[in-house]
């Protein structure tokens, strides 16, 4: 097979190059923004998958509608406790992972 001198990036050295290498300002902010979409469509997901509205939802967490619209558009402004309160009302489980330099810790 004939080489077309077409050189192909992986998904992480694009990010490198053009956000920033990880542990930089830029990634780190990249990747947090990436989070939280990613969670916010989780809670919309779920919330349909229940046959929720957003107004039952919000008020099954104690808040108002517009509240849990912008928790599924991207989560960056809630509080955990917040998101823990949406996914006990959406009876759903969450656990946290959190990774240090050599060590991992995980909650349930």
């Amino acid at each position: 097979m004939a080489k077309t001198g077409i050189k192909s990036y992986s998904l992480s050295e694009m990010k490198d190059k053009y956000i920033g290498e990880t542990g930089t300002e830029e990634r780190d902010a990249y990747e947090y923004e990436l989070r939280m979409d990613v969670l916010g469509k989780m809670i919309k997901a779920v919330r349909i998958e229940r046959n929720l509205t957003q107004e039952q939802l919000g008020e099954l967490v104690g808040v108002k509608k517009a509240q849990i619209s912008k928790l599924e558009s991207s989560a960056n402004s809630a509080t955990i406790a917040t998101i823990i309160k949406v996914f006990t009302a959406l009876k759903a489980e969450i656990n946290f992972n959190v990774k240090l330099e050599d060590q991992s810790f995980q909650m349930s």
